[in-house]
């Protein structure tokens, strides 16, 4: 497999940070995913909504699959070093050359579209990008899975905020015509199609996903990702491998879409037992793998 696939460095070593990380994330014994969020999963919630949610955040956190409690003021520390590093992390995306994202969202892409493990899937969700909120584009991803000829097309599912309390669905499109406004710009789908039917919830389809395309908005080399707060797709990717494991299905491939000043020094991203940690991620410089499921992928 050429380098485009795989992240130039040893396998060996990427097992051995993938077991650490296993060893230490708390995910597993996370019981359940309680957050008071806001209107939309990019967007920051005003500094009284944040604070209602991180309360009710540190009482459901404190709870386990095990029974053990997690010190609330560890977590109160936690949740201020997110803060401060989500402002650095705006602040280096704010401040990155516009030719430089343009020629790094160029990069990513190709590395997706011409790898392996995404021309193999058959199904997969993505998040819509939005130039807003200075997420890596996906235009071309999705403009690949939807100009296939329909013999061959993957089929792709994309978020639909439904609340106010982290609830998003990941609903099937067949056309960027699917797509409306909402706040921000941001690009959701409808909830029905043109001639009034429902649009396929990723939750009742009878085949399962191969492939989640993750934004972000700072990731680890070890798989941690930081969000911007809202617990969305935390909470949409727990319930999705709670399914899986459910139908028995296999696990779907997690992989983060991140530029190059949003990944940053492993254990510099703080941890909670809700946060989902990714498989790979892609940057400028290739395809990073993670996991034990991610590095097969470079077999």
């Amino acid at each position: 497999m050429g380098a485009i696939d795989c992240y130039p460095n040893s396998k060996l070593k990427l097992q051995s940070m993938f077991l650490h990380r296993k060893s230490t994330n708390l995910i597993s014994k996370a019981k359940e995913v309680a957050l008071v969020a806001h209107p939309h999963p990019h967007i920051m919630p005003s500094p009284t909504i944040r604070s209602s949610a991180a309360n009710l955040t540190r009482t459901m956190a404190a709870i386990n699959k095990d029974g053990i409690g997690v010190d609330p003021h560890e977590l109160d520390a936690i949740f201020e070093q997110k803060r401060s590093l989500r402002s650095k992390v705006r602040k280096a995306l704010k401040n990155m050359d516009p030719i430089l994202r343009s020629q790094e969202d160029n990069a990513i892409q190709n590395i997706v579209v011409e790898s392996s493990w995404f021309k193999a899937s058959k199904s997969l969700c993505a998040y819509v990008s939005s130039p807003a909120l200075l997420e890596v584009g996906t235009s071309r991803i999705i403009s690949e899975v939807l100009s296939s000829s329909a013999k061959e097309r993957k089929k792709l599912y994309v978020p639909r905020v439904e609340d106010r309390n982290s609830n998003m669905k990941m609903l099937m499109i067949s056309s960027v015509k699917d797509l409306i406004e909402k706040s921000m710009n941001i690009l959701e789908p409808a909830s029905v199609d043109s001639d009034g039917n429902q649009r396929e919830d990723v939750m009742q389809a009878s085949d399962p996903v191969d492939l989640f395309i993750v934004p972000g908005l700072a990731f680890d080399k070890s798989g941690s990702r930081l969000g911007r707060s809202g617990g969305y797709y935390d909470l949409f990717l727990k319930n999705y491998q709670e399914l899986t494991k459910k139908k028995r299905w296999k696990q779907p491939l997690l992989v983060a879409l991140s530029y190059s000043v949003q990944i940053i020094e492993d254990g510099a991203i703080p941890i909670t037992p809700f946060d989902i940690p990714m498989d790979a991620l892609v940057s400028p410089a290739g395809f990073i793998p993670i996991s034990g499921a991610a590095l097969r992928r470079c077999e």
